[in-house]
């Protein structure tokens, strides 16, 4: 980054992340780690043949590659471990609390119980409270190349969980699944009290984003990009309130945009939107929160005015209690102050 003093600022700053894959933060090395742990052997012959691979021409390239990268996980221990070194990785880059994304039909279609997988993520959110300080929360995502009753039924293995469990979204590819292919699900998730998010406008146009909103009836958007083309939608989503987990980094390397320096988080910023900048799937894109920030500062030439409000919407942005937040955007305030 060509300003050091921005990049020290960016890296103290307090702030959330409410857009990330838990499977999407599995490092090669670990890869490789678990892989050999489980006796799995892997298309790539070493870690540096795998991380040539990263070169994703859409969401579906990288997808293809995603999947074939989860088949290592096959125990609790496993999904620990993938945990446990996101949340070091969020310590280590000033993220106060994290709101969590899995894929349980990616693995349950393997065979590995339901359990096995959040018994093990949730252990580690547990000691990343306890030994590192991040708060967390799980968002459970259904997959939206599958049917619906894939999704029902992911629901239903849900349940027993539903302590452990903030809320559902949905992930996976875009185009040709509509967020209203899975309006009897969100609308019974609703009924269940979970809380409401799905990615929509990365690949889609617009109106996915229109539809989430007036047919799941979401608490915030993932992505949401292609808000940007149409004032009206812009003018719901600030009426609303409606947060936007903006990740710059994936929207780049999935071609999303063309480049940084004409990405829509700055005019959506600017116009008071509830924008967020986090890492999305943060081994296969090149960085996480603080490499995201610091980008968008760059090609953007945002400030440390902009980037605190960046943080600012992370908390306000996230399901924590209105107490928690206070005492977050307190600690955001007391750091810019005496930052120098």
């Amino acid at each position: 980054m060509s300003n050091p003093k921005l990049a020290e600022f960016i890296k103290g700053l307090p702030k959330a992340e409410l857009h990330v894959h838990i499977e999407g933060t599995l490092e090669p090395e670990l890869l490789f780690e678990l892989a050999k742990r489980n006796h799995i052997k892997l298309k790539y012959p070493t870690v540096e043949a795998l991380k040539e691979a990263y070169s994703f021409n859409n969401l579906q390239d990288f997808l293809d590659i995603y999947y074939e990268g989860a088949n290592v996980l096959q125990t609790e221990q496993d999904f620990y471990d993938l945990t446990w070194a996101y949340l070091q990785k969020a310590k280590a880059q000033g993220i106060v609390h994290a709101e969590i994304f899995f894929d349980p039909q990616t693995h349950t279609a393997r065979g590995i119980d339901f359990a096995t997988v959040i018994n093990g993520i949730c252990r580690a959110l547990q000691d990343g409270e306890k030994q590192l300080g991040v708060t967390s929360k799980l968002i459970m995502c259904f997959l939206r190349h599958l049917v619906e009753l894939s999704a029902f039924r992911t629901l239903d293995d849900a349940l027993p969980f539903k302590e452990q469990i903030a809320g559902v979204g949905l992930d996976s590819s875009e185009r040709g699944n509509p967020p209203s292919k899975f309006a009897n699900v969100f609308s019974k998730a609703q009924a269940e009290g979970f809380k409401l998010v799905a990615h929509a406008g990365e690949e889609g146009t617009s109106d996915y984003v229109r539809e989430a909103i007036d047919t799941l009836k979401v608490d915030r958007i993932d992505h949401g990009n292609a808000s940007v083309n149409d004032e009206h939608l812009l003018e719901v989503l600030n009426a609303k309130r409606i947060p936007l987990t903006i990740c710059p980094l994936s929207n780049k390397a999935l071609k999303v945009v063309e480049n940084l320096e004409c990405h829509p988080l700055k005019k959506m910023l600017h116009k008071g939107l509830l924008v967020t900048v986090n890492s999305d799937d943060p081994a296969y894109f090149g960085g996480y929160v603080n490499e995201n920030y610091e980008a968008v500062s760059k090609a953007l030439m945002l400030g440390q005015d902009e980037l605190a409000q960046l943080a600012k919407n992370s908390i306000d942005g996230s399901f924590l209690t209105a107490a928690e937040k206070e005492k977050y955007l307190n600690s955001i305030e007391h750091y810019c102050a005496s930052f120098v």
